[in-house]
C-alpha cells in the first residue's frame, strides 16, 4: 500500500522508539492490547468531525440519506468502488438485515447510492460529491485534533500501511468479509496524514471484526447469541481466539515497533 503525504518507510526512529523498553510482545498479545487503543483513537477522530459531518449531511438530506456513505466511505469513494452483497452482510452482521435493507433503500431513494446486482451498492455522482466534501471535513477535524503530534501521526500512518498491506496478502485465500470489502482504503494523493490515520484505523477495525466473527462462529455462536454472552470463561476463550486470528498482520512489525505503536496511540488526544 502506498503512503502518500508521509515519508518513506525505513526512516530512522526518533526518541520515542529509542526509549521504549525492550519487552516481549508477540503478535497475538499485541492484537489484544491494540484493539481498544485503535477503537479509542478512531472514535476520537470520527467524533472530531461529527459537527461538520452533520452540517454537511443536512445539505444532502440528513443521516437517512448518507449513513452508509459515511460508514463505507473508504471503499465507495474509490473510483468504481462497490461494496458487494456479501461484503455488506459482513459489515452489518450485528444488525437486523431487514432494517439495513430499508436504510439502503432510503439512501437509494435520496440519489446517494445505487444498488448492484448482488445486493451491494455503489455511490452515485451525488454520493461521490458528498464523499469529497466529507473528506474535507475529516481533513480539518483530524488536523485540529492531532495538531502538534505530527511525528506520532506519521509513524502510525507508515506502520499501519505496512500492517494493512500484509493483511491483504494474508487475506487473499480467506473467505470474503468486512475487511475484504473495505481494504485497501481509498487514499487520494493529497490526503493529509490525519485522514490517512483515521481511515487506516477504520479499515484495521474490520480486520479484527472478521477475526472475532470467525472465533464466535467456530465456538458455535451466532451474531445474536455472542452479543448476549455474559463475561466468563466462554467469552474469554472467544476473545483469546480472536486475538490469535487477528495477529497475523502484526508479524510485519518488530517488537519495538509494536510497542511504539501502542505508545503513539496512547499519546494522541481524544
Amino acid at each position: 500500500m502506498s503512503d502518500p503525504a508521509v515519508p518513506g518507510r525505513g526512516a530512522a526512529p526518533d526518541a520515542t522508539s529509542r526509549n521504549v523498553e525492550q519487552v516481549e510482545l508477540p503478535p497475538h498479545r499485541f492484537a489484544g492490547l491494540l484493539a481498544p487503543a485503535v477503537d479509542r483513537t478512531f472514535a476520537a477522530g470520527m467524533l472530531a468531525g461529527r459537527d461538520g459531518g452533520a452540517e454537511l449531511s443536512s445539505q444532502y438530506g440528513g443521516a437517512a440519506a448518507s449513513g452508509f456513505l459515511v460508514e463505507f466511505r473508504t471503499r465507495l469513494a474509490t473510483p468504481g468502488g462497490t461494496v458487494s452483497g456479501p461484503g455488506f452482510a459482513a459489515l452489518t452482521r450485528y444488525r437486523d438485515p431487514a432494517t439495513c435493507r430499508r436504510s439502503l433503500d432510503k439512501q437509494v431513494a435520496y440519489g446517494m447510492l445505487q444498488r448492484v446486482s448482488d445486493g451491494g451498492c455503489c455511490a452515485t455522482d451525488r454520493g461521490l460529491a458528498f464523499l469529497g466534501d466529507l473528506w474535507q471535513v475529516h481533513a480539518k477535524a483530524t488536523g485540529e485534533l492531532w495538531a502538534g503530534h505530527d511525528d506520532r501521526v506519521t509513524r502510525l500512518v507508515t506502520a499501519l500501511g505496512r500492517v494493512l498491506a500484509y493483511a491483504l496478502v494474508l487475506a487473499e485465500s480467506d473467505e470474503p468479509g468486512g475487511f475484504a470489502a473495505m481494504a485497501p482504503p481509498h487514499e487520494p494523493e493529497d490526503s493529509p496524514p490525519g485522514v490517512l490515520l483515521l481511515n487506516r484505523l477504520g479499515t484495521l477495525r474490520h480486520h479484527r471484526a472478521d477475526a472475532h466473527a470467525a472465533a464466535w462462529t467456530a465456538a458455535g455462536h451466532t451474531a445474536t447469541s455472542v452479543a448476549a454472552l455474559p463475561p466468563g470463561p466462554e467469552r474469554l476463550a472467544i476473545e483469546q481466539e480472536t486475538d490469535r486470528r487477528a495477529a497475523g498482520p502484526y508479524a510485519v512489525l518488530s517488537a519495538d515497533e509494536r510497542l511504539v505503536m501502542l505508545a503513539d496511540l496512547a499519546a494522541l488526544p481524544g
